[in-house]
């Protein structure tokens, strides 16, 4: 299992990077990436604070850690170049805090997210089959999202994602240990948003994808 939406105390979490880390290894995860809410303000902060852990936290935990970001209520206009700054200062892995109905999110958020090359557009709510197309062309990463709040819109996500061709992904959005769920409840969230089994395995399989590119450095 992998999770690429993992929040800390360095936003709104509940858990230290090391906390995360290790709840997420003894719940059977092999991967997970450190993506704190940020902004212009605070995401060099982030990236700083995490990015000494990570390459000696994996090799000795046994499990691979990903440094990067959540952007989250930025502007729509800025988040193409705010995406570009998170890569240039070390992100490795860019998530954008999509329209998910369990929040207020500003109009034209998941567009912006991804026109501008985010790697995972999360939880994006009500999200249309134009924004699908244009994220299957640019090999952006739709999110199911495991968290109550942030799950209501997962059926809508599922069926317009396979209309389009968009690629998926399953995370916990994890704020603090009970969130690293095990396989079955994963693939029971899935399939109960509308997934077939087939698609559950592929929607896992594009996140190991994903870890493999950052291994090899293609990303």
């Amino acid at each position: 299992m992998i999770d690429l939406h993992v929040h800390t105390v360095l936003s709104d979490g509940t858990q230290t990077p090391a906390d995360a880390m290790r709840y997420a290894r003894m719940a059977g995860y092999r991967a997970i990436a450190f993506t704190d809410h940020a902004d212009m303000s605070s995401m060099g902060h982030i990236l700083d604070r995490l990015r000494p852990m990570i390459r000696p936290y994996s090799i000795h935990a046994g499990i691979d850690l990903f440094a990067g970001v959540e952007l989250t209520n930025i502007p729509a206009a800025l988040i193409p170049d705010t995406i570009r700054e998170a890569r240039e200062l070390g992100a490795q892995v860019v998530c954008v805090h999509g329209q998910t109905l369990g929040d207020l999110v500003e109009e034209g958020t998941n567009l912006a997210a991804i026109e501008g090359g985010a790697d995972i557009l999360c939880h994006p709510g009500l999200i249309t089959e134009e924004e699908a197309t244009l994220a299957a062309e640019r090999g952006v990463l739709l999110e199911i999202s495991t968290r109550p709040s942030n799950a209501l819109a997962n059926g809508h996500v599922v069926a317009t994602a396979r209309r389009c061709g968009a690629r998926m992904v399953i995370n916990n959005d994890a704020h603090a240990r009970q969130d690293f769920i095990p396989q079955d409840l994963r693939r029971a969230i899935a399939i109960g948003a509308g997934m077939t089994p087939e698609e559950f395995r592929t929607a896992e399989e594009n996140s190991r994808q994903f870890v493999l590119r950052l291994l090899q450095g293609k990303i």
